[in-house]
């Protein structure tokens, strides 16, 4: 219930300088100032601080501590709220809070204090869903898509689209409910299509930029392909400066996947070194193979790595034609030693020597057309939720030229229009479920 007091620990936990736990409601202040021993904080001002002592059942000092006194409405939640700076031990946070809970104050659920927000109307869904991914940012880049989801600067791209699809919606309905209005815009599909067509061009914009955003912020799915003894082991642990996965000379060493970050121009490669692909016999390397399989083929990236001292094989043909459809990169690995490989279009590396590793860089940067990622304009979409209510929205703006093409009635285009508008008002929360929300929010941290 929104009009219960909750209560949690809003720190990580573990042994720490301080702790924070965070309550808030109607009661809160009240509530709280109960158990504490210091100013009366039901009558101090707004947005301070103040020292005191958390009272024991028994009437004994629980813990010194700061309490910062937050009132309604200029609050995360709108709501009254009390944060509690305890000191940071495991066990005391726990006592504090256990002694927080005696009172009319129940636990929070995880991410209830956003949902509250929203609910009140402090923050839109994009806000909320931009809290967890400021929390969970991989990269700088991926920190700013998220500080600009915070800012609302995200939430307002949405809210124009919406706005020039109102227009045209009012409109429409003007010249419907309307006939006899004589200054009213009579909305023919001459009027109607050009319109449309600006607004389809203008979400593909928004459909492709955000679809790079998701990259950046979830990080990039790259599986290192390649048949046995090639280095592909090798070239993992070039990229990440560690030895990381077993190097030897014989070939079939790598039996499973093998998964690793790294942070490379501005962006987070999930790299996957796996097993190489070649028909065996052996049982155990047979399904490293078919995870090698697997990984090529959920991945958003392949690097596929040639041995480049050596003739193409008849396993590097069936891999070369078995990724040609996929986004890849080829690497010529072994630039140390003589290259017969004969290849156009080919990244030289040598990773026991780790040359080549810039160019292969700027390979990756370039074909995820992310090149100039520091200057890039990054107020687009990232969340997947976002982005598959703006292709339903592209879809139903589709199926109005479609109607236009037919020559339907105008008011069947409205239809098509409203449906649009009302899907991206969903990736602000302006229409929900409540299973939605229960979903959303149950992915956030306790006390956030």
């Amino acid at each position: 219930m929104i009009n219960e007091t909750i209560a949690a620990i809003s720190t990580a936990y573990g042994a720490a300088g301080i702790a924070v736990i965070r309550i808030s409601g109607d009661d809160a202040i009240s509530e709280f100032n109960k158990i504490f021993k210091g100013k009366d904080l039901e009558k101090v001002k707004s947005h301070t601080i103040h020292y005191g002592h958390v009272i024991d059942t028994d009437g004994s000092f629980l813990d010194e501590v700061m309490v910062t006194v937050l009132k309604a409405p200029r609050t995360f939640t709108k709501e009254d709220m009390v944060e509690i700076s305890t000191h940071g031990g495991i066990l005391i946070v726990q006592k504090v809070l256990q002694r927080v809970l005696t009172l009319d104050i129940r636990l929070a659920e995880p991410g209830e204090f956003s949902e509250r927000a929203y609910l009140n109307g402090r923050i839109d869904l994009v806000e909320a869903e931009s809290i967890m991914d400021l929390i969970h940012a991989k990269n700088e880049q991926a920190l700013k898509i998220a500080s600009l989801g915070i800012q609302k600067e995200t939430s307002q791209l949405i809210k124009n689209l919406r706005s020039d699809l109102l227009t045209i919606i009012a409109q429409i309905e003007v010249n419907i409910d309307y006939p006899e209005y004589d200054d009213a815009v009579v909305m023919s599909k001459e009027i109607i299509y050009p319109e449309v067509l600006k607004l389809i061009d203008q979400m593909k914009v928004v459909l492709k930029e955000s679809e790079k955003n998701q990259l950046i912020k979830d990080g990039i799915k790259t599986a290192i392909i390649g048949k046995p003894n090639v280095g592909k082991s090798s070239l993992l642990n070039a990229l990440l400066n560690e030895e990381r996965a077993i190097v030897t000379d014989v070939e079939g060493t790598t039996r499973d996947t093998i998964e690793a970050y790294i942070n490379m121009g501005g962006i987070t490669l999930n790299l996957i070194d796996t097993a190489g692909i070649r028909d065996t016999k052996d049982l155990i390397e047979q399904i490293g193979v078919d995870r090698s399989i697997k990984a090529l083929n959920n991945a958003d990236l392949i690097l596929l790595v040639l041995d480049q001292s050596k003739e193409l094989s008849k396993e590097d043909l069936k891999l070369l034609e078995l990724t040609k459809n996929f986004q890849r990169i080829i690497i010529g690995n072994k630039a140390d030693l003589t290259n017969v490989l004969g290849m156009d279009e080919v990244i030289s590396i040598s990773a026991l020597n780790k040359t080549g590793l810039k160019d292969l860089e700027h390979a990756i940067l370039k074909i995820l057309a992310l090149e100039n990622i520091e200057t890039r304009d990054m107020n687009y979409l990232s969340n997947a939720r976002h982005i598959t209510k703006v292709k339903e929205a592209l879809a139903a703006l589709e199926n109005v030229l479609e109607s236009i093409k037919l020559d339907m009635p105008v008011d069947v285009y409205d239809i098509d229009l409203t449906e649009a508008w009302k899907l991206l008002g969903e990736i602000l929360g302006e229409y929900y479920k409540d299973d939605l929300l229960n979903e959303l929010f149950s992915k956030f941290c306790l006390g956030k």
